[in-house]
């Protein structure tokens, strides 16, 4: 007899998310590891409360998470996980591979647009409660903790519908002459004489090609080129694609804050929406950067092409589960999972 699935809520921090060198060669702030440790504690309160009944987190060099949940004593299994870290882009990955085995039904990422770019390479259509830490914060929330993890537990535990509260977020697909395939949440950029690994920020006059799911007019970086010239959101169905040159000459400059707190110059030759599923070709030499890392290397001659798809992460809209939650009287249930959890914290009346 099959047995019904747990109400499991995944928690993964990424521990250098807003920690690079940009901190120095712009203006970004940097993210501690005890503000992620803490974050990490209030998503697991909050999803217990919302109805989680397990909660899954993988070890991280900092212990970041399991720190962050080990002496809560909340009446929820803790599951800790090993997803190999070797402190590097691919820890994200592995750890989404992990807590997907583990049977999460939704994620909580804390972390960058690059973060999320990983999870999704491992796992496609996750579930998402994407929290902001990082440089490039275009693609994840700016929201509390607390009420991230407990959209997370309402729709982990079934009482608020997936589909009611999460829509498939666009994103670039990238095919590589004689490559593996590759993709981005928001941008996807073609940089002239730039190097793979650079982590200072874009300089502007390498700029070429760029196609974006997102372009955001509060957006911070390449991203930001979109959303000063022709604003596009996550619910528009459509991209922007976007050629620019080292010279003015037949271009548009254009004063953009490619980094916090960093303005420059860009010229922008052409700018125009791009449907869905419409291909962009771009030819080589250059790198190409996807939402903020620098990671492909075009040879001289060597082609590819990026299109825009709604095929991404389910990304849960929080304010409408809680507010589904409410409606259903989810938070006035009670029972001994609920009491012990009081007690946990001081009770009912103690102060919060």
């Amino acid at each position: 007899m099959s047995r019904e699935p747990v109400a499991t809520v995944g928690i993964l921090a990424n521990p250098m998310s807003g920690r690079d060198v940009r901190r120095l060669a712009a203006r970004a702030s940097t993210t501690t590891l005890e503000i992620k440790r803490d974050q990490v504690t209030r998503a697991a309160v909050g999803a217990v409360a919302g109805g989680a009944r397990r909660i899954a987190v993988v070890r991280d060099v900092f212990r970041i998470a399991t720190s962050a949940v080990e002496h809560l004593g909340l009446d929820a299994e803790v599951l800790v996980l090993d997803g190999g870290a070797e402190v590097n882009a691919r820890d994200s990955h592995a750890a989404a591979d992990a807590l997907r085995e583990a049977g999460c039904q939704v994620l909580v990422v804390l972390g960058g647009d690059g973060t999320n770019r990983a999870v999704a390479r491992a796992w496609r259509d996750v579930p998402l409660v994407p929290l902001s830490t990082g440089t490039n914060n275009v693609f994840p929330l700016s929201v509390e903790a607390t009420s991230a993890g407990a959209a997370a537990g309402l729709v982990a535990s079934g009482r608020v519908r997936l589909d009611e509260v999460a829509r498939a977020q666009k994103c670039v697909h990238v095919e590589i002459e004689g490559e593996p395939d590759d993709l981005a949440l928001v941008d996807a950029v073609l940089l002239a004489d730039d190097h793979v690994g650079n982590l200072m920020p874009v300089d502007a006059r390498r700029i070429r090609h760029l196609l974006l799911a997102r372009a955001e007019p509060t957006a911070v970086g390449v991203s930001a080129l979109g959303g000063l010239t022709l604003p596009c959101g996550a619910g528009d169905d459509f991209g922007v694609g976007l050629r620019c040159g080292e010279h003015a000459a037949g271009g548009r400059p254009l004063w953009a804050p490619i980094s916090p707190g960093l303005f420059r110059t860009v010229h922008v030759e052409e700018v125009r929406k791009v449907a869905l599923g419409e291909w962009v070709d771009v030819k080589g030499p250059g790198v190409l950067a996807f939402d903020g890392d620098r990671e492909r290397e075009l040879a001289a001659g060597q082609g590819a092409r990026l299109c825009v798809r709604r095929d991404g992460p389910r990304v849960l809209d929080v304010a409408r589960a809680l507010a589904l939650g409410a409606s259903s009287g989810a938070f006035f249930e009670r029972g001994p999972w609920r009491d012990a959890f009081d007690g946990a914290s001081g009770g009912e009346d103690s102060c919060c």
